[in-house]
């Protein structure tokens, strides 16, 4: 093997290991990418070792179906996770397909679980290279039972055409500061303008060594993931709260309202990032650490936003594990929280003010039945129907009822998948 290969082995034995975390655990991923092992990386090697990772997740569907044909009995998950990877790089990345199955192999003997499948390691991805790349199957990037439900939900042709945006590497959103000058700030990061002012680009790297980032001008948050805040229309003089904060892009639009904001979580380590977001776009927010459903706080408000914590399975744009670490079961339960949730937030709205739900899913227990179990529940509420092409919505996301569906190939480049419904409660 040549000097070369060898320079590369600590990213993709890095990029094992990130795989590895990323279907083993939720936010197993993110979590492995902070150790120190991860972080005793040169900056280049961690680059690489994610994009690779990302890349088998996005492509996991696909890779797996052509590996199923190749071997007779289930391998070690360290030798599978090595397979995914080889195929990964020499389907998907700009990796000569020699340095895809040397490395790979190379790495099958670095370690003793896998040193004994050498060989066959070696003979899979060498037989994968003869058949070549694997069908281009939307369908195929998602795992059958969440297709099944996206098909029943939305119809084939939607479901095919959210499944495809898997396989999309998604642009960079940004939000803006109140006051930005938005051509201006377009120009200087090389970004488009998009409905509501969210800025989309193709940068790549560091986002804190972008421009205007230390100036305090924008944060990053997803078009979609923009768009109930500003459903909330919050104003100056009233008062407003952004529960399940973390994060915390929500509660900087609101900030930047010139309402008084307060942002509970009950994450007091997320909150902290949510403070120093704050302090970095020069915003003020009351921060408190508790959890939403038992808050002991009796002020009401007149914006309250409810993000509610869900299945997550409409992120997979840039999380792409969670669709692997989802399970059926996962969805019914947290169905439960947001219903109580809900409820608490119903008793911090204030007569006459208005209350903004979502969830970052594309299931609908947790969105529209969310919503027809809560005007049940609460007969003081009422939906107040959100117009077509208002937060800077697709038009093609809104319902006949007056909510938001946010599908992600609803937008040109993609978004993230959000519900979003609006209500408001009688004076």
């Amino acid at each position: 093997m040549t000097q070369e290969l060898n320079d590369g082995l600590p990213a993709r034995e890095a990029a094992l290991a990130l795989l590895d975390a990323a279907l083993s655990r939720r936010g197993g991923l993110d979590e492995a990418a902070t150790t120190n092992a991860f972080r005793a990386l040169e900056p280049r090697e961690r680059a690489f070792a994610r994009a690779l990772a990302m890349a088998a997740l996005r492509r996991l569907g696909p890779v797996d179906r052509v590996l199923a044909a190749k071997l007779s009995k289930e391998p070690p998950p360290r030798v599978r996770n090595l397979l995914r990877l080889g195929a990964t790089q020499a389907f998907f990345l700009d990796v000569p397909a020699f340095a895809a199955v040397a490395t790979t192999v190379e790495l099958a003997g670095a370690n003793k679980t896998s040193r004994p499948f050498k060989g066959l390691v070696n003979a899979v991805l060498r037989g994968l290279l003869r058949d070549g790349p694997p069908a281009d199957d939307p369908a195929a990037l998602v795992p059958p039972w969440l297709y099944a439900r996206w098909t029943g939900a939305w119809g084939q042709d939607d479901a095919r055409a959210l499944a495809a945006v898997v396989a999309e590497e998604p642009a960079t959103d940004l939000s803006l500061k109140p006051g930005t000058d938005v051509a201006a700030l377009a120009e200087l990061i090389e970004a488009d303008v998009l409905p509501g002012d969210t800025l989309r680009t193709r940068r790549r790297g560091d986002v804190a060594a972008w421009p205007a980032f230390e100036d305090g001008t924008w944060w990053v948050q997803d078009a979609a993931a923009a768009i109930p805040a500003r459903l909330l229309d919050a104003k100056p003089g009233e008062t407003a709260v952004d529960l399940c904060a973390a994060p915390g892009g929500k509660t900087l639009q609101l900030a930047g309202t010139g309402a008084a904001v307060v942002a509970v979580d009950r994450s007091a380590s997320r909150l902290k990032r949510v403070s120093e977001n704050l302090a970095r776009i020069g915003l003020t927010a009351e921060v408190v650490a508790a959890d939403a459903a038992t808050w002991a706080d009796e002020r009401t408000f007149d914006a309250v936003l409810l993000d509610a914590p869900c299945s997550a399975t409409g992120t997979f744009r840039r999380h792409p594990d969670v669709l692997w670490a989802a399970r059926p079961g996962d969805i019914a339960s947290l169905a439960t929280v947001q219903s109580a949730l809900l409820d608490s937030a119903a008793q911090r709205t204030a007569p006459g003010g208005r209350m903004v739900y979502c969830v970052c899913s594309l299931e609908p227990e947790e969105g529209e039945a969310q919503v027809e179990a809560f005007l049940t529940r609460h007969p003081e509420f009422s939906l107040s129907p959100i117009a077509a092409g208002e937060g800077g919505a697709p038009e093609a996301s809104l319902t006949p009822r007056g909510t938001l569906r946010l599908l992600p190939h609803h937008r040109e480049g993609g978004q993230d998948g959000f519900f979003a419904a609006r209500f408001v409660k009688a004076a």
